[in-house]
């Protein structure tokens, strides 16, 4: 069986036993492993042991766990053995999302990769189009080229002799 994507719906839910959604049991283990991860959580385990202990020791009457507080520990117990579970259906939830997301960014990487390489190859045949077209600079430096060529041509007839007896041939 192939692993579920995160990011497409699937066609059933699985289920615990008697209509327990799978997914809804990880949303909330997600939510007390991050309740068990903050000072809050802390602070008030810490405060439930003091009142107990207090309560316990002889301050009260009531005393239903005196020393060394076995139901305490019993509790403390319990609580940690539904919280490794959680944290780990929470772990293991974030590593498929993870898992989804570094997919993701292998196809955009190897998108925005194929994107570069045609913008380059274009970018080198703009820049040899651009290397065979006439500038104006050069256009400009051609036609003063023909104006020099020109100027010293008609010169060089107004100088020559105007009875037709040169040496050189005519040129049309």
């Amino acid at each position: 069986m192939s692993p579920r994507r995160l990011d497409t719906p699937s066609e059933g839910r699985r289920s615990f036993g008697s209509g327990i959604d799978a997914d809804i049991v990880g949303v909330y283990a997600e939510r007390v492993a991050r309740f068990l991860g903050t000072g809050t959580y802390l602070a008030l385990q810490t405060v439930i042991v003091v009142v107990w202990i207090l309560l316990n020791i002889g301050v009260f009457t009531w005393g239903w766990d005196p020393y060394p507080f076995i139901l305490l520990n019993l509790a403390f117990s319990t609580q940690a053995a539904y919280a490794a579970p959680l944290i780990l259906l929470a772990q293991n939830r974030q590593e498929n999302r993870d898992k989804v997301a570094l997919d993701e960014d292998r196809i955009r990487a190897a998108q925005t990769k194929t994107d570069t390489e045609f913008l380059a190859r274009e970018l080198a045949a703009v820049r040899l189009a651009v290397g065979e077209t006439v500038t104006r600079d050069y256009l400009r430096r051609e036609l003063d080229d023909l104006l020099d060529d020109l100027v010293e041509r008609l010169a060089a007839r107004a100088d020559a002799p105007s009875d037709g007896s040169s040496n050189e041939p005519r040129k049309r």
